[in-house]
């Protein structure tokens, strides 16, 4: 790990909350500073010192503190959510998303109203009837979907054999259609 250095006396997060000694290549002792003991409880309530350690040792090195702090933030979302985790976090966020692209093409449609009322009144003295036919026109907007319930969010990654299928007028922009928690 860059900028690790060696530990003087004290004993790594893992090894105080173990309640164990912690010996000079203790391998939660580079993850796992003595000052993050709430990160390792967390870590260990969620997944275990036994299986957080051999993840870590099947991980290539370079890569393990990116590993320990996916870790860490897929236990604290766990413990916060214990059914859905993160993906509870970025159903909301998709949600979100969603909601925001459809209040922004609501916004274009206004915008496209305004300037054709503006274009309109610019050539006031001759209304044509291309001008007429722009402030009559509306823009197309795309269909807000209908979110699942949590039941059908079950139901659908129970059933993932299944075939079903989402239509293009389902979706918004050229994001997937994804399930949705809430």
């Amino acid at each position: 790990m860059k900028g690790y250095e060696p530990r003087s006396s004290s004993s790594c997060a893992a090894c105080k909350f173990l309640k164990r000694r912690c010996i000079p290549n203790c391998i939660f002792a580079p993850y796992f500073r003595s000052d993050e003991c709430k990160k390792f409880a967390k870590v260990h309530k969620v997944f275990g010192a036994s299986n957080v350690s051999k993840i870590l040792i099947e991980v290539p090195e370079e890569q393990r503190e990116e590993t320990v702090n996916s870790l860490a933030y897929e236990a604290d979302a766990r413990l916060k959510d214990p059914v859905y985790g993160c993906i509870g976090a970025i159903a909301i966020l998709q949600r979100k998303m969603v909601e925001l692209q459809h209040d922004l093409a609501v916004a274009k449609d206004r915008l496209a109203c305004c300037a054709a009322v503006a274009a309109t009144t610019a050539a006031a003295n001759t209304p044509s009837s291309s001008s007429h036919d722009l402030m009559n026109s509306n823009v197309s907007l795309p269909p807000f979907p209908e979110f699942f319930s949590c039941s059908d969010f079950n139901d659908n990654f129970s059933h993932s054999s299944s075939s079903q299928s989402f239509s293009r007028n389902e979706t918004v922009d050229d994001f997937f259609q994804i399930p949705y928690i809430f």
